[in-house]
This record gives C-alpha cells, sequence and structure tokens, in this order.
C-alpha cells in the first residue's frame, strides 16, 4: 500500500488543469467524501501495529501534497492563469426578451377576476389516488362514468394516477377545512386521448367551488354571468343541463359569442353559441365524503379548459401550438 501512495504522490504532483472542472474533479477525487485520502484513513485501522507509523506518515504527505496542489491550482485560476473555454452556443448580444405563456396570461386573468369576488387559490399534486380523484367524488370503482376519462395509472393496489381533473385539489382542501369555502383550483391535468389539433393528453383546469350555507343555482349563474362578462365582454349565456357524477343537478354554459364573421360561424357551427365550462350544484355524497354536513350546507362547482379559452380568445387552431415551444408562436405574446 505505501508503493500505492508514492505512486500517488508522483500524479498528484505532476497534476496540471485547464479548466475549473478539472479542478473541482481532481478535489472529489483525492478529498471527496468517497475519495482516495478516506479510503486509506479507512484501511489504517487494518494495518499492522508495526506499520502503523510508515503508513500514517505517507497518507498525511500525501494529504499535505493534495491540499497544496489544490491551493496552487486555485489561484492559478483566480489569476486567469486558466480560461474557460466560450461556450459558443450562447445567443450573441443583445439578448431577447421573453414572453408570458399564452396559457399563463389567461390563466392569471381568470384567477384575477375570481379573486375579485372573494375566491382564493388552493393547489394539489397531480400524482394522486384513487380515493382523491374518483372515489369520494361520487365516482366509485366501477362506476360507469369512469369511462369518461381514459387515466394514466402509475401503480395499482392501490390506484395510483395522474389526475384527470382538478377535481381532486377541492375533495383535498374539503377534507382539511370546513365551509365556508371559495377556491379556485387551476392546474395540469391527464389524459389518455390521441393528440390532435383539438385535443391533448396533457391540458391545463381551472375548477372552481363555493361552499356555504343556502347556495343556490341562482348564485351560481350569477357567478358565470359575472366572469363571462369580464373574460369575454359578452353577458349573454345559457345553461343546458348535462351529466357530472360529483354535482346534482348539472349543467353545460354557453356564451352567445355571436355571428359577425367568418371565424364565428366555423367555431360555432353557424349556432353564435359557444360551449365554454360544466358546472353544477355539489352533490351532497360528495360533502358526505369529506365530512360536511350535507342538510347544512350547499354548494356548486365549475370547470373549464385553459387552452379552449386561449384558442378563443386569440383565435388559435391548434392546441398542439401550446406545447410545441414555436418561438413564432410565442413572440406574438410578447407586448401581453
Amino acid at each position: 500500500m505505501i508503493e500505492k501512495i508514492e505512486e500517488l504522490l508522483v500524479e498528484v504532483n505532476s497534476f496540471n488543469a485547464t479548466s475549473k472542472e478539472e479542478i473541482e474533479n481532481f478535489r472529489i477525487k483525492y478529498n471527496g467524501k468517497k475519495g482516495i485520502l478516506n479510503d486509506f484513513f479507512e484501511k489504517f485501522k487494518e494495518v499492522p501495529n508495526d506499520q502503523k507509523k510508515d503508513f500514517g506518515q505517507k497518507i498525511n504527505t500525501l494529504k499535505q501534497a493534495v491540499n497544496v496542489k489544490l491551493e496552487d491550482l486555485k489561484n492559478a485560476s483566480a489569476s486567469s492563469v486558466i480560461v474557460e473555454k466560450e461556450d459558443l452556443t450562447r445567443p450573441a448580444f443583445p439578448l431577447e426578451l421573453g414572453s408570458r405563456h399564452p396559457i399563463n396570461l389567461v390563466k392569471n386573468r381568470i384567477i384575477e377576476i375570481f379573486k375579485s369576488i372573494g375566491f382564493a387559490v388552493a393547489d394539489g399534486p397531480e400524482i394522486e389516488d384513487d380515493w382523491h380523484n374518483f372515489t369520494a367524488l361520487n365516482l366509485p370503482e366501477y362506476h360507469p362514468a369512469r369511462d369518461m376519462q381514459d387515466t394514466f395509472f402509475i401503480e395499482q393496489n392501490p390506484d395510483i394516477l395522474l389526475r384527470t381533473h382538478t377535481s381532486s385539489v377541492q375533495i383535498r382542501y374539503m377534507e382539511e377545512n370546513q365551509p365556508p369555502i371559495r377556491i379556485l383550483s387551476p392546474g395540469r391535468v391527464f389524459r389518455n386521448e390521441a393528440v390532435s389539433s383539438r385535443s391533448h393528453c396533457i391540458f391545463h383546469q381551472i375548477e372552481g367551488l363555493y361552499i356555504d350555507e343556502n347556495v343556490s343555482f341562482a348564485d351560481l349563474k350569477q357567478t358565470i354571468q359575472f366572469f363571462t362578462t369580464e373574460l369575454f365582454g359578452k353577458s349573454k349565456i345559457r345553461l343546458r343541463p348535462s351529466y357530472f357524477p360529483f354535482t346534482e343537478p348539472s349543467a353545460e354554459i354557453d356564451v352567445y359569442w355571436g355571428l359577425n364573421s367568418e371565424t364565428d360561424y366555423r367555431i360555432t357551427k353557424g349556432t353564435g353559441w359557444l360551449e365554454i365550462m360544466g358546472c353544477g350544484m355539489v352533490d351532497p355524497a360528495v360533502l358526505k365524503n369529506v365530512n360536511i354536513d350535507a342538510e347544512k350546507y350547499s354548494g356548486y362547482a365549475f370547470g373549464m379548459g385553459i387552452e379552449r379559452i386561449v384558442m378563443l380568445l386569440y383565435q388559435m387552431s391548434d392546441i398542439r401550438m401550446f406545447f410545441e415551444n414555436d418561438i413564432r408562436t410565442l413572440e406574438q405574446f410578447k407586448s401581453l
């Protein structure tokens, strides 16, 4: 082993570095937690007593040589003796300013609107369990409505999955808080869908929840009326009966977009009406699942896809544009 230390002493004394990375690698090799010096100090315990003195002196000599070499290399680096190689892939000056992503622009605007009437923002994990994503939302195992959301499962028994909606955040919030509750839950969701110009396996939702005493469907309609007027500048809406497992009654909300241009005819299919979200009164079974008194409290919930709203506001025809990071697309939002 002493011969090995002698060889390392020659290596240390002859070592030269041409970059800071090489200096750091040299330091880790000898002084790191799993480095050569620590290894020798561990082996010192196994050396026979009559050899410990010589072996210990050699280790200390090597340690001093390493520290002196490191100090010399650092001083040389500080004196610019070592010149870092220039990264030729960096953008040239002047650097271009970026812009906010259109999804974030619209998401922040929606949050701003609802915050003005008392809604707070709640967040939750993107990887969920079956209880928070399905069962607590009145979707027990083998419920046929689960087929409406083709799910990415990570594990089974128990089921762990990528959340299919941000309603799971509402369940988590209600488990820890008692009414009154007034929250928004924005975030990414995942569904196993074919990627096309109108759909994607990753998209963004923003959902709202209001739970209190004597909350009615009229309160829900007035809230949505306020939101559509603030966001779109259009106040004419209609509610069509629909079905969601976690709300009863449920409705789809359409806003009257008008028929003022050829684009209006295309996106509304000639009707002038455009579907923007789903909503409904929270099913009492959901409240019972999170230990909220369904006899005392009632509430409403609503949810929308942010990409759909962005495509409407900015007349974008392909949802894939939001995920491709094409500079030509994103540059259009610099002034917003």
